[in-house]
């Protein structure tokens, strides 16, 4: 059993505050999964369905964002769940809107929300990171989190949404790089953790006709004579 908590506040006033788009992240897997009705419990919404043939709870803490751990480690409590089985969906300050990145413990990166689960039941468990950018000043930072989503980001909000949603398999599987990359191409970013994609490593240090040793050689060798003499010095004779 996974549980999958969207972190936001509760109430109407919130609902589109940048600050809840963990909530909005869950609403959407929960369309999409055909998860069960809401109903209250843990001092929280929760809702269970099946992704990938594994029982996932959904959960959003209504205790408001700076209390989200009591909903969150009295639902774990009585599932009886560890670290592993927990993942935590949220609003990151420190990447750019749209960006999504995910991690195991670490800092909680001044969010209130992280701190508070981190008091709770500890840091190490995986961390779904959605970027809301930064607004460049400290004093910003409230204001920002707390203001309603502009018309512009729905250029990226509902792409972002629906790849989260879409590919949560990844997520119930474990594969954090493989759930990166998958929601990178379904919203046109760039897939950073794709091996495929990753550059390769050139010699450091090397001058240009060492690494072109390294290389197959562009031209056809001669087999004998004179040329194919300086050819194999240069290049280095194959046995």
């Amino acid at each position: 059993m996974l549980l999958i908590a969207g972190l936001g506040n509760p109430g109407s006033q919130y609902a589109q505050n940048r600050h809840n788009i963990g909530f909005m992240a869950a609403d959407e897997i929960h369309r999409r999964h055909n998860f069960s009705p809401w109903t209250k419990k843990f001092q929280a919404l929760i809702a269970d369905g099946t992704i990938n043939g594994e029982k996932v709870i959904l959960i959003k803490p209504q205790t408001f964002m700076n209390l989200s751990g009591q909903a969150i480690g009295e639902a774990m409590r009585f599932y009886k769940l560890g670290f592993g089985d927990l993942t935590v969906i949220y609003d990151e300050l420190d990447l750019a809107s749209g960006k999504v990145r995910v991690k195991t413990g670490g800092g909680s990166g001044g969010h209130n929300g992280i701190k508070s689960i981190d008091a709770h039941i500890g840091k190490d468990y995986r961390r779904i990171r959605i970027g809301i950018d930064h607004p460049g000043a400290k004093e910003l930072v409230t204001h920002h989190v707390l203001g309603n989503f502009a018309k512009s980001d729905s250029e990226w909000l509902g792409p972002v949404l629906d790849a989260i949603a879409a590919n949560a398999g990844y997520i119930v599987q474990k594969d954090d790089a493989g759930f990166m990359n998958r929601v990178a191409l379904a919203t046109g970013r760039k897939t950073e953790n794709a091996q495929a994609e990753k550059p390769v490593a050139k010699p450091v240090g090397q001058s240009h006709i060492r690494q072109a040793r390294g290389q197959k050689p562009a031209i056809n060798i001669p087999k004998s004579g004179p040329m194919a003499d300086m050819l194999n010095k240069l290049f280095g004779k194959k046995e």
